[in-house]
């Protein structure tokens, strides 16, 4: 395995990718044009905010695996590109929430007392101390706009200064919020309260402006503005306007919706603003972190497979793999048996879940089984556990998940249902002693098959003779059979066979064994 590192970052990140056993090449002198040339050559790649992981970058990457983000935002990179390859996307939620916590708390600070611009008048020689005087933070209102890693950092430490700390979270419940020591807020409450407004939530076409004219309309009179989250969250034209108007009697910035900013800008030159080069994840501390924690999570999807901090697919975390590595296999397993049973364009996938296996992550299962299925209809290689519910999207089928924790018939039960052309075929697999994968039902026959090698399912009259001939066909032809299962619902009705061989069955064979009258149906699969 190679892996990139194309942007500054400590270097412990490359030991730690070395002591996995994957060769590192650091270049954070690259072009983009340069980029694009060298990317075919490597499994993972590291970056931090300067790179620039576009769509032309991914077509070209034919081997990449992963993308490490050294950092919390991920906006430097096509991540929708990137899941259609089936490169697994990571970042570091949780490395610089102190320091950038820590930060916007200097920025609330230096806003309520002007440290910047009476910074700057000091030193040109004046002493100008009515000029900026400042607010006390104890007793005012501050309103936190994203309660994740970081936000949840601020609001404890703004419960220090003895501010009243409101929040604001589309995804977490009211108890949550006040698990972290604020008040839950909905946004009315929010513009009509808070003496000052902090953001840290992600730029996403939702969030885009999430503060603009229209809720700084709503806000209290002197309300104060700090945004060390992603510029374009709120809208730099509406912060002037408000400064001017005398609306907004301050804010402080350490990112912007273009970076670096206009040396022209208007806002940037305002009094009232103070602003920082996006410096709120930069200390020793932070980059060490986030390097360290990258490196880790890159090697261990290189390596091992497991997944944490993605954005893109579902984490899965080193112990909760061990538990879920065989009903991973399992369920790609039986994805694969219904793929090649599949006789017709696929229309609607349906996977349950019964009994104990609920109790573990089954969204990286659901994507298992889809990656077997789709591998059916796909490229050989071009479908993995990251891009396997996109290419089932792209082909027009409907995917359903169902859950039920009661037991039925054994202790988990995973159970595949494909519809196509108008028939739907049930498919359901088990775990024997939790590590021997087993498929126990085909519609209405109960067998017990091992899902390995090459496998034979055949419906048959239920008659005295049927398993013996198709024996002889297999032996006459050099096929040996390891192991049989056979389902029937009454004596002298339909039955259901399925052999495990040691080889591939040539078409001639199954040919032949479809000439008996009494077969009516006969289908190989090859896992």
């Amino acid at each position: 395995m190679k892996v990139l590192i194309s942007d500054k970052v400590d270097a412990g990140c490359v030991t730690i990718l070395q002591q996995g056993g994957i060769d590192v090449d650091v270049d954070t002198a690259l072009s983009a044009d340069d980029l694009l040339e060298a990317i075919g050559d490597y499994h993972g790649l590291i970056v931090r905010s300067a790179t620039k992981v576009t769509g032309a970058l991914i077509e070209r990457a034919h081997g990449l695996r992963a993308v490490g983000r050294a950092g919390a935002g991920v906006d430097n990179i096509d991540v929708e590109a990137a899941t259609r390859r089936g490169i697994v996307v990571m970042n570091t939620p949780g490395g610089n929430s102190v320091s950038t916590a820590e930060h916007s708390v200097a920025m609330l600070m230096a806003l309520s007392r002007n440290v910047p611009s009476a910074t700057a008048s000091v030193k040109a020689g004046k002493w100008e101390r009515s000029a900026f005087t400042g607010v006390e933070l104890a007793g005012k209102t501050i309103a936190v706009i994203g309660l994740g890693p970081v936000g949840r950092e601020v609001a404890e430490r703004a419960n220090g200064l003895r501010m009243r700390v409101i929040g604001h979270d589309l995804f977490m419940t009211d108890e949550t919020i006040q698990s972290y020591g604020a008040q839950p807020a909905d946004l009315d409450q929010v513009w009509a309260e808070a003496d000052f407004v902090t953001f840290h939530i992600p730029l996403t076409p939702q969030t885009k402006y999430f503060l603009s004219t229209e809720q700084l309309a709503r806000c209290k009179d002197g309300v104060r503005i700090i945004n060390c989250a992603r510029g374009g969250v709120v809208d730099e034209k509406a912060l002037l306007a408000g400064l001017e108007s005398g609306k907004v009697a301050g804010v402080a910035l350490d990112v912007y919706e273009e970076e670096p900013p206009a040396a022209s800008s208007k806002l940037i030159a305002h009094d009232n603003v103070i602003c920082t080069p996006h410096l709120a994840a930069s200390t020793q501390e932070a980059q060490s972190n986030v390097a360290l924690q990258v490196a880790e999570q890159v090697r261990d999807v290189l390596v091992q497979g497991v997944i944490r901090n993605a954005v893109n697919v579902p984490s899965i975390e080193p112990e909760a793999y061990e538990k879920l590595r065989p009903y991973l296999d399992l369920g790609e397993r039986m994805g694969r048996i219904q793929g090649q049973l599949a006789e017709s364009s696929l229309e609607r996938i349906t996977i349950e879940y019964r009994g104990e296996v609920t109790g573990q992550a089954t969204s990286p299962l659901t994507s298992a089984v889809l990656k077997g299925v789709m591998e059916t209809f796909a490229t050989a290689g071009s479908v993995n556990l990251v891009n396997a519910p996109v290419v089932a999207q792209e082909r027009g089928i409907r995917v359903d998940e169902l859950k039920s924790s009661a037991p039925e018939d054994y202790t988990s039960l995973l159970t595949v249902i494909l519809e196509a052309g108008g028939q739907r075929r049930v498919l359901s697999g088990t775990l024997f002693g939790r590590r021997d994968p087993r498929v126990v039902r085909l519609d209405q026959y109960d067998i017990d098959a091992a899902p390995d090698g090459h496998m034979l399912f055949y419906l048959n009259d239920d008659i005295p003779g049927i398993i013996g001939r198709v024996g002889s066909t297999m032996g006459s032809h050099q096929v040996n059979i390891a192991r049989m299962s056979c389902g029937r619902q009454q004596i002298g009705g339909n039955a259901l066979t399925v052999l495990n061989v040691d080889s591939h069955i040539p078409q001639p064979v199954l040919d032949e064994i479809l000439k008996d009258p009494h077969i009516s149906w006969a289908r190989q699969v090859a896992l």
